[in-house]
Protein backbone atom coordinates (compact mmCIF):
# COMPACT_ATOMS: atom_id res chain seq x y z
CA UNK A 1 0.00 0.00 0.00
CA UNK A 2 2.85 2.39 0.79
CA UNK A 3 4.13 2.20 -2.79
CA UNK A 4 0.61 2.57 -4.19
CA UNK A 5 0.15 5.73 -2.13
CA UNK A 6 3.45 7.15 -3.40
CA UNK A 7 2.46 6.45 -7.00
CA UNK A 8 -1.01 8.00 -6.63
CA UNK A 9 -0.50 10.67 -3.99
CA UNK A 10 -1.25 13.69 -6.20
CA UNK A 11 -4.40 12.06 -7.59
CA UNK A 12 -5.58 11.13 -4.12
CA UNK A 13 -5.19 14.70 -2.89
CA UNK A 14 -6.95 16.15 -5.93
CA UNK A 15 -9.89 13.79 -5.41
CA UNK A 16 -10.08 14.51 -1.68
CA UNK A 17 -9.90 18.25 -2.30
CA UNK A 18 -12.83 18.01 -4.73
CA UNK A 19 -14.83 16.38 -1.95
CA UNK A 20 -13.78 18.99 0.62
CA UNK A 21 -14.80 21.87 -1.64
CA UNK A 22 -18.46 20.79 -1.44
CA UNK A 23 -20.13 22.66 1.49
CA UNK A 24 -22.20 19.71 2.68
CA UNK A 25 -23.55 21.28 5.88
CA UNK A 26 -26.48 19.10 6.90
CA UNK A 27 -27.86 21.53 9.50
CA UNK A 28 -28.43 24.40 7.06
CA UNK A 29 -31.21 24.26 4.48
CA UNK A 30 -29.23 26.50 2.12
CA UNK A 31 -26.91 23.54 1.51
CA UNK A 32 -29.57 20.97 0.60
CA UNK A 33 -28.39 20.79 -3.01
CA UNK A 34 -24.78 20.54 -1.86
CA UNK A 35 -25.70 17.40 0.10
CA UNK A 36 -26.92 15.74 -3.09
CA UNK A 37 -23.84 16.90 -4.99
CA UNK A 38 -21.57 15.39 -2.35
CA UNK A 39 -23.49 12.11 -2.31
CA UNK A 40 -23.16 11.82 -6.09
CA UNK A 41 -19.42 12.53 -5.86
CA UNK A 42 -19.04 9.64 -3.42
CA UNK A 43 -20.87 7.31 -5.78
CA UNK A 44 -18.44 8.37 -8.49
CA UNK A 45 -15.45 7.65 -6.23
CA UNK A 46 -16.76 4.24 -5.14
CA UNK A 47 -17.41 3.09 -8.69
CA UNK A 48 -14.01 4.33 -9.84
CA UNK A 49 -12.41 2.45 -6.93
CA UNK A 50 -13.94 -0.84 -8.09
CA UNK A 51 -17.33 -1.21 -6.43
CA UNK A 52 -19.71 -3.56 -8.26
CA UNK A 53 -22.48 -1.06 -7.61
CA UNK A 54 -23.03 2.24 -5.84
CA UNK A 55 -25.96 4.59 -5.74
CA UNK A 56 -27.68 7.39 -3.87
CA UNK A 57 -30.73 6.43 -1.82
CA UNK A 58 -33.26 9.03 -0.65
CA UNK A 59 -34.30 9.20 3.00
CA UNK A 60 -36.72 11.47 4.84
CA UNK A 61 -33.76 13.83 5.20
CA UNK A 62 -30.49 13.95 3.33
CA UNK A 63 -29.57 11.00 1.08
CA UNK A 64 -27.37 8.04 1.93
CA UNK A 65 -24.83 6.39 -0.34
CA UNK A 66 -24.58 2.62 -0.52
CA UNK A 67 -21.99 0.69 -2.49
CA UNK A 68 -20.63 -2.84 -2.40
CA UNK A 69 -18.12 -5.31 -3.76
CA UNK A 70 -19.31 -8.91 -3.63
CA UNK A 71 -16.63 -11.56 -3.28
CA UNK A 72 -17.84 -14.82 -1.72
CA UNK A 73 -20.97 -15.37 0.42
CA UNK A 74 -18.99 -17.72 2.66
CA UNK A 75 -16.45 -15.01 3.52
CA UNK A 76 -16.95 -12.27 6.14
CA UNK A 77 -18.81 -9.13 5.15
CA UNK A 78 -17.50 -5.75 6.32
CA UNK A 79 -19.72 -2.68 6.31
CA UNK A 80 -17.76 0.58 6.20
CA UNK A 81 -19.66 3.45 7.84
CA UNK A 82 -18.84 7.11 7.33
CA UNK A 83 -20.57 10.46 6.97
CA UNK A 84 -20.15 13.16 4.37
CA UNK A 85 -21.93 15.99 6.15
CA UNK A 86 -19.88 18.59 7.99
CA UNK A 87 -20.32 21.19 10.71
CA UNK A 88 -21.01 24.85 9.89
CA UNK A 89 -17.85 26.94 9.52
CA UNK A 90 -18.84 29.75 11.92
CA UNK A 91 -17.13 31.85 13.13
CA UNK A 92 -15.70 32.28 9.63
CA UNK A 93 -13.42 35.16 10.67
CA UNK A 94 -11.30 32.79 12.77
CA UNK A 95 -10.29 30.66 9.79
CA UNK A 96 -6.80 31.33 8.44
CA UNK A 97 -7.85 30.11 4.99
CA UNK A 98 -11.07 29.44 3.09
CA UNK A 99 -12.69 26.43 4.85
CA UNK A 100 -13.96 25.14 1.49
CA UNK A 101 -10.70 25.65 -0.38
CA UNK A 102 -8.32 23.02 1.04
CA UNK A 103 -4.83 24.21 1.83
CA UNK A 104 -1.76 22.27 2.94
CA UNK A 105 0.25 23.93 5.70
CA UNK A 106 2.90 22.40 7.93
CA UNK A 107 2.15 18.88 6.73
CA UNK A 108 -1.61 19.06 7.26
CA UNK A 109 -4.72 19.64 5.15
CA UNK A 110 -6.80 22.57 6.41
CA UNK A 111 -10.48 22.55 5.42
CA UNK A 112 -13.90 21.85 6.88
CA UNK A 113 -14.29 18.07 6.84
CA UNK A 114 -10.55 17.43 6.40
CA UNK A 115 -10.76 15.04 9.34
CA UNK A 116 -14.45 14.83 10.29
CA UNK A 117 -15.31 12.82 8.36
CA UNK A 118 -14.47 13.27 4.68
CA UNK A 119 -10.74 12.73 5.14
CA UNK A 120 -11.26 9.61 7.21
CA UNK A 121 -13.93 8.02 5.01
CA UNK A 122 -11.73 8.83 1.98
CA UNK A 123 -9.02 6.58 3.47
CA UNK A 124 -11.43 3.65 3.27
CA UNK A 125 -12.30 4.33 -0.35
CA UNK A 126 -8.61 4.44 -1.31
CA UNK A 127 -7.65 1.36 0.73
CA UNK A 128 -10.54 -0.41 -1.00
CA UNK A 129 -9.29 0.82 -4.39
CA UNK A 130 -5.85 -0.60 -3.62
CA UNK A 131 -7.26 -4.00 -2.66
CA UNK A 132 -9.34 -4.16 -5.85
CA UNK A 133 -6.55 -3.01 -8.19
CA UNK A 134 -4.04 -5.46 -6.69
CA UNK A 135 -6.45 -8.41 -6.60
CA UNK A 136 -6.32 -8.61 -2.80
CA UNK A 137 -10.05 -8.50 -2.01
CA UNK A 138 -11.03 -11.53 0.07
CA UNK A 139 -14.06 -10.12 1.88
CA UNK A 140 -17.45 -8.85 0.88
CA UNK A 141 -17.13 -5.08 1.36
CA UNK A 142 -20.04 -2.66 1.72
CA UNK A 143 -20.16 1.10 2.25
CA UNK A 144 -22.89 3.13 3.94
CA UNK A 145 -22.11 6.85 3.87
CA UNK A 146 -24.72 9.13 5.41
CA UNK A 147 -25.40 12.84 5.31
CA UNK A 148 -26.90 13.50 8.75
CA UNK A 149 -24.40 12.41 11.39
CA UNK A 150 -23.72 15.97 12.49
CA UNK A 151 -27.42 16.47 13.26
CA UNK A 152 -27.93 13.15 15.05
CA UNK A 153 -28.70 10.86 12.08
CA UNK A 154 -32.49 11.32 12.30
CA UNK A 155 -33.21 9.35 9.11
CA UNK A 156 -30.64 6.55 9.00
CA UNK A 157 -32.03 4.17 11.62
CA UNK A 158 -35.40 3.94 9.87
CA UNK A 159 -33.71 3.57 6.49
CA UNK A 160 -31.43 0.86 7.88
CA UNK A 161 -34.40 -1.10 9.23
CA UNK A 162 -36.03 -0.95 5.79
CA UNK A 163 -32.79 -2.10 4.11
CA UNK A 164 -31.58 -4.50 6.77
CA UNK A 165 -30.82 -7.28 4.28
CA UNK A 166 -28.86 -4.91 2.05
CA UNK A 167 -26.69 -3.86 5.00
CA UNK A 168 -26.21 -7.33 6.52
CA UNK A 169 -22.63 -7.69 7.74
CA UNK A 170 -20.34 -9.30 10.28
CA UNK A 171 -18.78 -6.07 11.53
CA UNK A 172 -19.02 -2.33 10.92
CA UNK A 173 -15.69 -0.61 10.26
CA UNK A 174 -15.66 3.06 11.24
CA UNK A 175 -13.07 5.83 11.06
CA UNK A 176 -14.68 8.85 12.69
CA UNK A 177 -12.71 9.06 15.93
CA UNK A 178 -9.32 10.08 17.26
CA UNK A 179 -6.29 8.24 18.55
CA UNK A 180 -4.19 9.28 21.51
CA UNK A 181 -1.22 10.54 19.48
CA UNK A 182 0.90 9.83 16.42
CA UNK A 183 3.40 8.07 18.66
CA UNK A 184 0.83 6.14 20.69
CA UNK A 185 -1.92 4.76 18.45
CA UNK A 186 -5.13 3.64 20.07
CA UNK A 187 -8.39 1.94 19.17
CA UNK A 188 -11.67 3.09 20.70
CA UNK A 189 -13.47 0.19 22.33
CA UNK A 190 -16.46 2.31 23.29
CA UNK A 191 -18.09 5.70 22.92
CA UNK A 192 -20.40 7.83 24.99
CA UNK A 193 -24.02 8.47 24.15
CA UNK A 194 -25.74 11.85 23.96
CA UNK A 195 -28.88 13.59 25.16
CA UNK A 196 -29.25 17.12 23.80
CA UNK A 197 -31.93 19.58 24.89
CA UNK A 198 -32.86 23.22 24.47
CA UNK A 199 -34.36 25.13 27.36
CA UNK A 200 -36.43 28.32 27.36
CA UNK A 201 -37.15 30.43 30.44
CA UNK A 202 -39.84 33.08 30.04
CA UNK A 203 -40.65 35.87 32.49
CA UNK A 204 -42.66 38.98 31.62
CA UNK A 205 -44.68 39.11 28.40
CA UNK A 206 -42.27 41.60 26.82
CA UNK A 207 -38.80 43.10 27.31
CA UNK A 208 -38.91 45.67 30.13
CA UNK A 209 -36.99 48.78 31.11
CA UNK A 210 -34.43 47.51 33.62
CA UNK A 211 -34.68 50.70 35.64
CA UNK A 212 -38.45 50.71 35.95
CA UNK A 213 -38.76 46.98 36.64
CA UNK A 214 -35.32 45.76 37.74
CA UNK A 215 -35.42 44.32 41.25
CA UNK A 216 -39.17 43.78 41.14
CA UNK A 217 -39.55 41.22 38.32
CA UNK A 218 -37.63 37.96 37.88
CA UNK A 219 -35.02 38.33 35.15
CA UNK A 220 -35.18 35.16 32.97
CA UNK A 221 -31.44 35.27 32.27
CA UNK A 222 -30.63 35.49 35.97
CA UNK A 223 -33.07 32.65 36.68
CA UNK A 224 -31.64 30.50 33.88
CA UNK A 225 -28.07 30.99 35.12
CA UNK A 226 -29.06 30.02 38.67
CA UNK A 227 -30.88 26.93 37.41
CA UNK A 228 -27.91 25.84 35.31
CA UNK A 229 -25.59 26.38 38.28
CA UNK A 230 -27.67 23.93 40.30
CA UNK A 231 -27.21 21.11 37.76
CA UNK A 232 -23.65 20.28 38.91
CA UNK A 233 -22.46 20.32 42.51
CA UNK A 234 -19.08 21.37 43.94
CA UNK A 235 -17.68 17.86 43.38
CA UNK A 236 -18.53 17.83 39.69
CA UNK A 237 -21.46 15.49 40.28
CA UNK A 238 -24.64 15.96 38.21
CA UNK A 239 -27.56 16.61 40.55
CA UNK A 240 -30.42 15.34 38.37
CA UNK A 241 -32.34 12.73 40.37
CA UNK A 242 -31.82 9.26 38.88
CA UNK A 243 -29.11 10.42 36.46
CA UNK A 244 -26.54 7.85 37.64
CA UNK A 245 -28.94 4.95 38.25
CA UNK A 246 -27.83 2.98 35.17
CA UNK A 247 -24.15 3.96 35.15
CA UNK A 248 -21.95 0.87 35.43
CA UNK A 249 -18.94 1.51 37.66
CA UNK A 250 -15.75 0.14 36.12
CA UNK A 251 -13.67 -2.30 38.13
CA UNK A 252 -10.19 -1.39 39.33
CA UNK A 253 -8.80 -3.79 36.72
CA UNK A 254 -10.66 -2.07 33.88
CA UNK A 255 -9.59 1.35 35.06
CA UNK A 256 -5.98 0.17 35.24
CA UNK A 257 -6.18 -1.15 31.68
CA UNK A 258 -7.48 2.17 30.36
CA UNK A 259 -4.82 4.00 32.38
CA UNK A 260 -2.19 2.42 30.11
CA UNK A 261 -2.91 5.24 27.71
CA UNK A 262 -0.29 7.94 28.29
CA UNK A 263 -1.55 11.35 29.40
CA UNK A 264 0.51 14.46 30.05
CA UNK A 265 -1.61 16.91 32.02
CA UNK A 266 0.91 19.74 31.59
CA UNK A 267 0.89 19.30 27.81
CA UNK A 268 -2.92 19.03 27.84
CA UNK A 269 -3.28 22.34 29.67
CA UNK A 270 -0.72 24.08 27.48
CA UNK A 271 -2.52 22.91 24.32
CA UNK A 272 -5.81 24.36 25.59
CA UNK A 273 -4.21 27.42 27.22
CA UNK A 274 -5.83 26.69 30.59
CA UNK A 275 -4.24 26.68 34.04
CA UNK A 276 -6.29 23.85 35.57
CA UNK A 277 -8.44 20.85 34.69
CA UNK A 278 -11.74 20.13 36.39
CA UNK A 279 -14.50 17.58 36.52
CA UNK A 280 -16.04 14.86 38.63
CA UNK A 281 -14.11 14.27 41.83
CA UNK A 282 -12.29 10.94 42.09
CA UNK A 283 -11.62 10.46 38.38
CA UNK A 284 -8.71 11.30 36.11
CA UNK A 285 -9.07 13.58 33.09
CA UNK A 286 -9.03 10.59 30.74
CA UNK A 287 -11.72 8.86 32.81
CA UNK A 288 -13.86 12.00 32.94
CA UNK A 289 -13.93 12.15 29.14
CA UNK A 290 -14.27 8.42 28.53
CA UNK A 291 -15.99 6.38 31.22
CA UNK A 292 -18.04 9.03 33.04
CA UNK A 293 -21.08 11.06 31.95
CA UNK A 294 -21.04 14.84 31.92
CA UNK A 295 -23.30 17.85 31.37
CA UNK A 296 -22.34 21.03 29.50
CA UNK A 297 -24.01 24.21 28.32
CA UNK A 298 -23.32 24.52 24.60
CA UNK A 299 -24.89 27.93 24.08
CA UNK A 300 -26.79 30.55 26.05
CA UNK A 301 -28.53 33.73 24.93
CA UNK A 302 -31.21 36.29 25.66
CA UNK A 303 -31.79 40.01 25.98
CA UNK A 304 -29.66 42.56 24.15
CA UNK A 305 -26.30 41.39 22.76
CA UNK A 306 -25.71 43.94 20.01
CA UNK A 307 -23.09 46.67 19.93
CA UNK A 308 -23.44 49.35 22.57
CA UNK A 309 -25.84 49.20 25.50
CA UNK A 310 -29.54 48.77 26.02
CA UNK A 311 -30.90 48.67 29.55
CA UNK A 312 -33.39 45.90 29.09
CA UNK A 313 -34.83 43.26 31.37
CA UNK A 314 -35.44 40.46 28.85
CA UNK A 315 -38.63 38.53 28.42
CA UNK A 316 -36.96 35.25 27.44
CA UNK A 317 -33.65 33.42 27.94
CA UNK A 318 -32.45 30.29 26.14
CA UNK A 319 -29.75 27.66 26.47
CA UNK A 320 -28.67 24.52 24.68
CA UNK A 321 -27.43 21.74 26.95
CA UNK A 322 -25.77 18.43 26.11
CA UNK A 323 -25.29 15.42 28.34
CA UNK A 324 -22.69 12.86 27.32
CA UNK A 325 -23.76 9.43 28.52
CA UNK A 326 -21.93 6.18 29.17
CA UNK A 327 -23.04 2.78 27.93
CA UNK A 328 -26.15 1.48 29.72
CA UNK A 329 -27.65 4.97 30.09
CA UNK A 330 -30.68 5.51 27.86
CA UNK A 331 -30.72 8.89 26.10
CA UNK A 332 -34.53 9.19 26.12
CA UNK A 333 -34.74 8.36 29.80
CA UNK A 334 -32.03 10.90 30.63
CA UNK A 335 -33.73 13.62 28.56
CA UNK A 336 -36.95 13.00 30.48
CA UNK A 337 -35.16 13.05 33.84
CA UNK A 338 -33.53 16.33 32.88
CA UNK A 339 -36.85 17.89 31.93
CA UNK A 340 -38.50 16.85 35.20
CA UNK A 341 -35.59 18.10 37.28
CA UNK A 342 -35.16 21.38 35.43
CA UNK A 343 -38.85 22.19 35.75
CA UNK A 344 -38.72 21.41 39.47
CA UNK A 345 -35.94 23.93 40.22
CA UNK A 346 -37.55 26.84 38.35
CA UNK A 347 -38.24 29.82 40.63
CA UNK A 348 -41.64 31.45 40.88
CA UNK A 349 -42.14 34.17 38.31
CA UNK A 350 -40.93 32.27 35.21
CA UNK A 351 -42.25 29.59 32.89
CA UNK A 352 -39.92 26.86 31.62
CA UNK A 353 -39.98 24.85 28.42
CA UNK A 354 -37.61 21.96 27.65
CA UNK A 355 -37.32 20.72 24.06
CA UNK A 356 -35.37 17.49 23.45
CA UNK A 357 -33.24 17.46 20.32
CA UNK A 358 -31.17 14.61 18.92
CA UNK A 359 -29.55 11.93 21.02
CA UNK A 360 -28.33 8.37 21.05
CA UNK A 361 -26.89 5.68 23.28
CA UNK A 362 -23.28 4.71 23.89
CA UNK A 363 -21.76 1.29 23.27
CA UNK A 364 -18.83 -1.00 24.07
CA UNK A 365 -17.02 -3.61 22.00
CA UNK A 366 -14.85 -6.45 23.34
CA UNK A 367 -11.09 -6.11 22.82
CA UNK A 368 -10.96 -9.89 22.54
CA UNK A 369 -12.89 -9.85 19.25
CA UNK A 370 -11.21 -10.95 15.98
CA UNK A 371 -11.90 -7.52 14.48
CA UNK A 372 -10.16 -5.68 17.32
CA UNK A 373 -7.19 -8.02 17.16
CA UNK A 374 -6.89 -7.59 13.38
CA UNK A 375 -7.00 -3.80 13.72
CA UNK A 376 -4.40 -3.88 16.49
CA UNK A 377 -2.07 -6.05 14.42
CA UNK A 378 -2.48 -3.81 11.38
CA UNK A 379 -1.80 -0.60 13.29
CA UNK A 380 1.17 -2.08 15.12
CA UNK A 381 2.71 -2.99 11.77
CA UNK A 382 2.25 0.56 10.47
CA UNK A 383 3.10 2.54 13.63
CA UNK A 384 5.69 0.21 15.10
CA UNK A 385 3.95 0.03 18.47
CA UNK A 386 0.97 -1.91 19.79
CA UNK A 387 -2.13 0.33 20.00
CA UNK A 388 -3.79 0.71 23.38
CA UNK A 389 -7.53 0.40 23.97
CA UNK A 390 -9.32 3.64 24.81
CA UNK A 391 -12.83 4.95 25.40
CA UNK A 392 -14.04 7.78 23.18
CA UNK A 393 -15.54 10.84 24.83
CA UNK A 394 -17.53 11.87 21.76
CA UNK A 395 -20.68 10.33 20.38
CA UNK A 396 -21.78 8.70 17.15
CA UNK A 397 -25.34 7.94 18.26
CA UNK A 398 -26.34 6.10 15.10
CA UNK A 399 -23.76 3.36 15.69
CA UNK A 400 -25.59 2.07 18.75
CA UNK A 401 -28.79 1.93 16.68
CA UNK A 402 -27.01 0.17 13.82
CA UNK A 403 -25.48 -2.30 16.25
CA UNK A 404 -28.95 -3.29 17.38
CA UNK A 405 -30.51 -3.32 13.91
CA UNK A 406 -27.75 -5.33 12.20
CA UNK A 407 -26.56 -7.33 15.22
CA UNK A 408 -22.99 -6.41 14.29
CA UNK A 409 -20.42 -4.58 16.42
CA UNK A 410 -18.75 -1.38 15.24
CA UNK A 411 -14.94 -1.27 15.18
CA UNK A 412 -13.71 2.28 15.74
CA UNK A 413 -10.46 2.50 13.83
CA UNK A 414 -9.98 6.26 13.88
CA UNK A 415 -6.90 8.26 12.92
CA UNK A 416 -7.78 11.81 13.92
CA UNK A 417 -5.81 13.71 16.55
CA UNK A 418 -6.88 16.32 19.09
CA UNK A 419 -4.74 18.87 17.23
CA UNK A 420 -7.15 18.58 14.28
CA UNK A 421 -9.73 20.77 16.10
CA UNK A 422 -12.78 19.22 14.46
CA UNK A 423 -16.02 21.27 14.73
CA UNK A 424 -13.87 24.39 15.21
CA UNK A 425 -12.24 26.89 12.85
CA UNK A 426 -9.08 25.67 11.12
CA UNK A 427 -10.01 21.99 11.14
CA UNK A 428 -7.08 19.97 9.81
CA UNK A 429 -5.79 16.48 9.14
CA UNK A 430 -2.14 15.49 9.05
CA UNK A 431 -1.03 14.02 5.74
CA UNK A 432 0.99 11.45 7.67
CA UNK A 433 -2.22 10.25 9.36
CA UNK A 434 -4.06 10.15 6.04
CA UNK A 435 -1.42 7.88 4.50
CA UNK A 436 -0.90 5.69 7.57
CA UNK A 437 -4.64 5.35 7.93
CA UNK A 438 -4.89 3.97 4.40
CA UNK A 439 -2.07 1.52 5.11
CA UNK A 440 -3.63 0.34 8.38
CA UNK A 441 -7.06 -0.16 6.83
CA UNK A 442 -5.63 -2.18 3.95
CA UNK A 443 -3.74 -4.39 6.43
CA UNK A 444 -6.89 -4.83 8.53
CA UNK A 445 -8.48 -6.69 5.61
CA UNK A 446 -5.39 -8.87 5.41
CA UNK A 447 -5.64 -9.94 9.04
CA UNK A 448 -9.38 -10.04 9.70
CA UNK A 449 -11.35 -13.27 9.70
CA UNK A 450 -14.42 -13.94 11.81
Amino acid sequence: MKQYIAENQDRFLNELFELLRIPSVSSQSAHKDDMVTCANKLVELLLAAGADSAQVYPTKGHPVVFGEKRFDPSRPTILVYGHYDVQPVDPIELWKSNPYEPEIRDGAIYARGANDDKGQLFMHVKAFEYLVKKGLVNHNIKFILEGEEEIGSPSLAEWAKEHKDLLACDIMLVSDTTMISEKVPSINCGMRGLAYVEVEVTGPNKDLHSGHYGGAVVNPINALCKMIDQLIDDKGHITIKGFYDDVVELSAEDRAMLARAPFDEKEYKEFLDIDAVSGEEGYSTMERTGIRPCLDVNGIWGGFIGEGSKTVLPSVAHAKISMRLVPNQDCNKIAKLFEEHFMSIAPAGVRVKVTPHHGGNGFLIPISSPAYKAAAKAMEEVYGIEPVPSRGGGSIPILADMQQILQADPLLMGFGLERDTIHSPNESYLLSQLWRGMESIALFYKYFDK
